[in-house]
């Protein structure tokens, strides 16, 4: 283990020890009070409406062998009180994480692979740490722990592992930037280019640019994208001499072939040809962008020398992380699909098609906002409303405000007019739902998680 001290976080920070040994080690690091474990190191992150400084204090207590802090006033006396923690003062917590996340990275000459893209970045690096967890001791980003406080925090996990596999989002341009450049990652992975926050970012054109800015952070960047995404196709023929790419795709040559694709509800099952070998791949779960994501992760294991059967046994070991895809078999075999962390168009699309697929009896769609689409957000709640439609799906539920635009187009491309239900209330969604569940239904519960669908979920548990 690389092993960071009190010294080195005052040395990277620049901030001032006011109480505390140097060469003290600090393994642990946490942002929160209410879970902090004793010899922590707490950081007191100072957001718009939440200032964690004012804890540092009851962190101590709790059992914190270090605070990091800003803007805190501290007499003689609580610093003597903690003579035997530590205490480092900075002049902005929130940078110094940044900073100290820095400097441990730099410590490990590891594997470290980057994962963006507007749908799929979860999943797809659930899929790599499974992968290369078959050859190497693996640190990954934890459910959605994405963001410029996730990502730092991810990599102060670091402790004996021999590669790390994390996760960038991003809502705005020069959030990737900021990010790449803490993780300074080996192996970027772009799996598609999509809607997800063109509210914030306004084309499609944006998205690209922002997503691209993961390579700002990579000495000599290896780049592993989809090349079935028309943005990144035509990115890909224009660089493809400029930069070490590597696309993957069904419809497009790439560097991995596939056929003989079978679907079922639980497995998707297809041939690999890579290099001029051939072997079977099985994952664990239904739907074509499964296949995707599974196909990126054949690239990394073979670029970091992993064998066919590593790469196999690491694809069919998947856990996904919690509300994506969460297949749950209820009593009277009814089946509820969660995927109720996030929606954007494409991932709405590829769970209605994965419904569409694999229900064993009547398909019923609960779906709600998609969020953070600005004034793109009528065209594209009607266009899930459309996929709605033409997926035969039986009955739709909608909830949220623009999810009536799903609930109309659904209707004005064909479905039944009695078929289509639209809620301002969450309990009489459920109440209903509850009431017309049959025999063998499937249902796929999908929205942005500010609109916490997965409520309706845990009550589906329980019926």
């Amino acid at each position: 283990m690389k092993n960071l001290t009190v010294g080195d976080i005052v040395k990277c920070t620049n901030g001032t020890l006011l109480v505390g040994n140097e060469n003290a080690i600090c393994d642990n690091f946490s942002k929160d009070t209410r879970t902090i474990q004793k010899g922590d190191i707490y950081i007191g992150i100072k957001g718009q409406n939440f200032d964690g400084n004012i804890f540092w204090k009851e962190a101590l207590d709790k059992g914190a062998d270090a605070v990091i802090v800003q803007d805190v006033n501290f007499s003689k006396e609580e610093v003597q009180k903690y003579i035997n923690k530590a205490i480092i003062k900075v002049d902005n917590t929130l940078n110094s994480l940044y900073e100290i996340a820095k400097y441990k990275r730099s410590l490990y000459n590891i594997p470290v692979v980057a994962v963006t893209g507007s749908v799929g970045k979860t999943s797809t690096k659930d899929l790599i740490a499974s992968v290369l967890s078959k050859k190497y001791l693996t640190l990954k980003t934890e459910g959605n722990n994405n963001n410029n406080i996730g990502l730092p925090l991810t990599i102060l996990k670091l402790r004996e592992h021999e590669s790390l596999v994390v996760e960038m989002g991003m809502n705005h341009l020069g959030e990737i930037s900021l990010l790449t450049n803490i993780a300074k990652p080996t192996i970027s992975v772009i799996t598609n280019i999509g809607t997800s926050h063109i509210g914030n970012l306004g084309s499609q054109e944006n998205i690209l640019k922002a997503k691209l800015e993961i390579l700002e952070g990579m000495s000599n960047p290896i780049l592993v994208l989809n090349n079935d995404d028309k943005l990144l196709h035509n990115w890909y023929e224009n660089n493809k001499e400029k930069y070490d790419l590597h696309p993957y795709g069904i419809e497009n040559e790439s560097d991995v072939h596939i056929s003989d694709i079978k679907y079922s509800f639980n497995n998707s099952n297809f041939t690999c040809k890579y290099n001029n070998d051939e072997f079977d791949i099985s994952i664990p779960v239904g739907g074509k962008h499964f296949v995707y994501n599974a196909m990126a992760c054949i690239i990394i294991g073979k670029i970091l020398g992993l064998s066919y059967e590593q790469i196999s046994n690491g694809v069919q070991e998947l856990e996904l992380t919690e509300k994506r895809m969460d297949i749950l078999n209820l009593k009277n075999n009814i089946t509820v699909i969660n995927d109720t962390y996030n929606a954007s168009c494409e991932s709405m699309k590829a769970g209605l098609e994965y419904l569409a697929n694999n229900a064993r009896n009547r398909k019923i769609a609960v779906l709600g906002d998609m969020l953070e689409l600005g004034a793109f957000s009528k065209a594209l709640h009607e266009q899930v409303g459309s996929y709605v439609a033409n997926n035969n799906i039986d009955i739709l539920f909608c909830l949220g405000n623009d999810a009536k635009y799903i609930a109309s187009s659904a209707i004005q491309n064909g479905m039944n007019e009695k078929d289509v239900l639209f809620f301002e209330d969450k309990k009489q969604l459920i109440e209903k739902l509850k009431e017309i569940l049959q025999l063998n239904d499937t249902v796929l519960v999908k929205a942005s998680n500010g609109m916490r669908f997965f409520e309706i979920v845990d009550i589906l548990k329980n019926i």
